[in-house]
């Protein structure tokens, strides 16, 4: 059977192509290392400013926050991306999803030169992807090429000692890792990384610490989107970063990653598209991260199979998460065998709209492949609007 995810993200993507027949994707992973994609998902594209999130988090990991934050606020700096201005009291970057922040995280990573430390930077975005990644050269050589506000910002970031390095060598190793070569899918499981906490969803590797992947969610939630970030937090409520290829990745703590890819960037640097489809994303699916709910990881209590069929117990608060956790079980399970499915909702303590109207779609659809669907709901979590009172 067809996932109703992926449905729903084709009809996503197809409400909002628009006149643009410029790529369009959008790929969603789950903690749990479910995927989803719709759209030009096998596109590549260099990361740009994504990098910056897991460049900040190698920066905490070599340092500690103390030491990184004596020389990278954590504050919103309300200004463009590439502004070049520094704090007046203190001679720091706002913060590390800006490009001064960035090019001093990236000083701080240790190395001996500036091939080391893009070295250690790839290896960590791989590690995050859970496949090997690489560098677009010829992205490097037109980074380069057009680096002068950049090497302006490094400069000035040295003649006040927040930079110990050479500052031409610092932005070329900034320029490789902007360069990294990457598709959605592989920002969605590197959004969904940092969403299990630094664990990997698929082999479970821990390649980041919980209390690191806690600073770099900081900081996107409040620094990620640049100068639009307090529109974002207020309408998608989701801690994100965008870079200028076009690509923003969110990320929903404890359920799971999403990317975005879309050329045609708006005026505060962010994909125009990729901003449309989050909205869409966090209206239609309550994603909003004030929406507080608990992870989605085991909305089913328990599994029992007999000579009535096979009964879901579930429970817990469910909301989007909790029913995709549902429905990749019952998907898992296999739903070609004919045998009857209950689905018992007694130990459940709530369902979301989000969880209901996915729900209800995983049951008509099982009913339309010939089984026999039961709902116990005897508090009336599900509104009724599917109930099948056995």
């Amino acid at each position: 059977m067809r996932s109703p995810i992926t449905d729903y993200l084709e009809d996503v993507v197809a409400s909002c192509t628009g006149d643009d027949d410029s790529p369009l994707s959008v790929a969603v992973v789950t903690v749990e290392g479910t995927r989803y994609g719709a759209g030009d998902t096998e596109v590549s594209f260099p990361i740009q400013s994504i990098s910056k999130a897991l460049t900040y988090a190698l920066a905490l990991d070599d340092h500690g926050l103390d030491a990184v934050h004596e020389k990278i606020d954590v504050e919103p700096s309300g200004d463009a991306f590439n502004e070049i201005s520094l704090e007046a009291e203190t001679g720091r970057p706002r913060n590390a999803m800006i490009n001064a922040g960035a090019i001093a995280a990236h000083s701080l990573v240790h190395g001996a030169d500036a091939t080391e430390r893009a070295d250690r930077i790839l290896a960590l975005h791989s590690a995050f992807v859970g496949r090997e990644l690489a560098v677009d050269e010829s992205v490097v050589d037109d980074e380069m090429a057009g680096a002068h506000r950049n090497l302006a910002l490094a400069h000035m970031l040295a003649s006040v000692g927040v930079l110990a390095c050479d500052p031409h060598e610092v932005v070329e190793g900034y320029a490789r890792q902007c360069s990294i070569d990457v598709t959605s899918v592989d920002l969605a499981v590197l959004a969904a990384t940092m969403a299990n906490g630094g664990v990997h969803p698929d082999s479970g590797d821990r390649v980041a610490s919980s209390a690191v992947m806690r600073q770099v969610l900081s900081t996107m939630t409040t620094c990620g989107m640049y100068d639009g970030t307090g529109d974002w937090i207020a309408t998608v409520g989701i801690p994100a970063k965008s870079g200028v290829s076009g690509a923003v990745i969110g990320v929903l703590p404890g359920q799971l990653g999403i990317a975005v890819h879309s050329p045609g960037l708006d005026d505060r640097g962010n994909s125009i598209r990729g901003v449309r489809v989050f909205e869409r994303l966090s209206r239609d699916m309550d994603l909003h991260m004030m929406d507080i709910a608990p992870s989605g990881h085991s909305a089913v209590r328990a599994t029992r199979t007999d000579g009535d069929g096979t009964t879901y117990e579930l429970q817990g608060d469910i909301r989007f998460a909790g029913a995709e956790n549902i429905m990749s079980r019952v998907l898992d399970d296999g739903t070609d065998d004919g045998d009857p499915v209950t689905f018992d909702l007694e130990p459940a303590r709530a369902i979301n709209g989000a969880a209901i109207r996915l729900l209800t779609e995983l049951i008509e659809r099982l009913r339309r492949d010939g089984r026999d669907v039961h709902l116990a709901d005897p508090n009336g979590l599900m509104d009724h609007r599917s109930a099948d009172a056995g």
